[in-house]
């Protein structure tokens, strides 16, 4: 039984099916391996009465006539983004301490609807604003990875850290993510597993406290491509409760994996080739596309002009949508309420409570939010990445015009660093993790990281695929080729 923590959702679930385990010591199980492992800090909130009450039910109903459905039983870690009906949801920030929504989000209750169960909620950047979960008012998730024999703590990536973090020591079989400018995807590459942002509206954002509403997009964080199928075959759908919501029926992503990648095009864009990429992501990219080209895919270059400027055109539209959403954080209703003097009033609550309840990275971005919106600078900024923004998903709409199906990238500039060794650089460093994963987000596409190799200190290095809006099902199955023929099989060694 101590073992099944170790299991994949495809391997838990058939196990589940046949009688072989039963959710109950799945559950277990992952309880006993996220009590042991409080030096990661990836769960910050514990529910252990709930796991064992679904994973009770969900025993129950795989007893039953009906094929229960493939999540059935599967122990999940949950974003503390994501709003759970009673259980404390505070985005990893100080400023909703003691928030406990009397909701469930739309994903989270479609994951229960389909018999998954809630281990608890998962550490994270602040408000999901950080590449590095060194952000969080819980500290630092730490990565289950370390640099061969190096004792030195490394980030798990951000703002999905303790989801990656969580996945990737076997804590839990698979965990929610969300993903404003690579959330998902770097924390992935980072930690060694598989990582997948669907199309933007793909999935509900319902009862997801927002970051930048127009980039936002959940998805799952999972062992493998198959895992991540499955997930998000559970986790997507149209939500009338979410304007942004698509009204597009999902297929059975899980079904397209068939690895025949024969006649598909894969682009390479010129542009990703950036000065002072290390050799080992180079290399592990062209490794990559000679396996696509190996397995019978159509390799051509191609041009995504506008890449450059995705950086500077993010980082002025996601803090001005920011500086917006969190104008609700006031101490009024809910969450932290600064202890005013007397004489304070409305105006001093206001500032006190912000002041003390937001951290330094979100006060920064809402600051630089609130000048890029304020009178004077709207055109030469926020309008400006605007059109730099549709410009960029003009780039993608012309690679996918010529017949490319999949576009192939590195997933970040670099391997998981030390904790703490940018927290004294220019911001601008920090921000620099997000070059290769911001343009899918400004385009609203389907981007997935798939680990395909170690560098020099056995740290796990990541590939991105970028795939045509709603066609996370062709998405996936390259994806799974690429998987299955890189043959990563890197596990951490524990020592937590």
């Amino acid at each position: 039984m101590s073992q099944l923590n170790t299991l994949t959702i495809a391997e838990a679930r058939d196990g589940l099916r046949k009688g072989e385990i039963t959710a109950i010591d799945l559950t277990m199980s992952c309880m006993s391996a996220i009590d042991a492992a409080g030096a990661l800090n990836a769960f910050v909130h514990h529910t252990p009465e709930i796991a064992l009450e679904q994973a009770r039910a969900a025993d129950e109903r795989l007893k039953g006539d009906e094929e229960a459905p493939s999540m059935c039983g599967i122990p999940v870690g949950i974003k503390d983004l994501f709003c759970t009906e009673g259980v404390p949801s505070q985005a990893g920030s100080g400023i909703l301490k003691g928030f406990l929504p009397q909701y469930e989000s739309t994903i989270t209750g479609k994951l229960w609807a389909s018999g998954a169960v809630m281990l608890g909620k998962l550490n994270m950047d602040e408000f999901a604003m950080g590449s590095s979960n060194e952000t969080s008012v819980y500290g630092n998730a730490v990565n289950p990875r370390r640099r061969g024999n190096d004792a030195a703590e490394l980030t798990p990536g951000g703002s999905s850290g303790g989801s990656a973090a969580a996945v990737a020591a076997d804590l839990c079989l698979g965990a929610t993510g969300t993903d404003t400018g690579g959330s998902i995807r770097q924390p992935a590459a980072f930690t060694g597993i598989v990582g997948i942002k669907p199309t933007y509206g793909r999935c509900s954002r319902w009862g997801i406290v927002a970051f930048a509403s127009s980039l936002d997009q959940a998805g799952p964080m999972t062992k493998t491509v198959r895992d991540a199928a499955i997930m998000l075959q559970a986790m997507a759908g149209p939500d009338p409760k979410d304007s942004t919501s698509a009204d597009i029926p999902v297929p059975d992503f899980e079904a397209a994996l068939t690895g025949d990648i024969r006649g598909q095009t894969i682009g390479i864009p010129k542009e990703y080739r950036m000065d002072g990429m290390p050799d080992e992501i180079e290399r592990l990219w062209a490794e990559g596309t000679e396996m696509l080209k190996a397995a019978g895919a159509k390799i051509i270059d191609i041009s995504l002009p506008h890449t450059k400027y995705a950086l500077p055109a993010y980082y002025v539209i996601a803090p001005a949508e920011a500086s917006s959403n969190l104008a609700r954080y006031d101490g009024v209703r809910y969450g932290h309420r600064a202890k005013l003097a007397q004489g304070d009033g409305i105006t001093e609550m206001y500032e006190k409570t912000r002041a003390e309840g937001f951290g330094a990275e979100v006060k920064r971005r809402v600051m630089i939010g609130t000048y890029v919106l304020s009178a004077g600078f709207y055109d030469a900024y926020y309008n400006r990445a605007r059109k730099v923004r549709a410009l960029i998903k003009r780039d993608f709409e012309q690679a996918f015009d010529q017949g490319v199906d999949a576009i192939l990238t590195p997933a970040t500039p670099s391997a998981a660093f030390g904790l703490g060794e940018m927290a004294n650089a220019d911001p601008v460093q920090m921000y620099l993790n997000d070059v290769f994963t911001v343009t899918v987000n400004l385009a609203g596409l389907p981007g997935i990281s798939v680990p395909a190799g170690l560098d020099a200190q056995g740290l796990p290095l990541g590939l991105q695929l970028i795939g045509k809006p709603w066609d996370e099902a062709g998405l996936l199955n390259v994806a799974h080729r690429l998987e299955t023929d890189a043959g990563f099989v890197s596990k951490p060694t524990k020592w937590w």
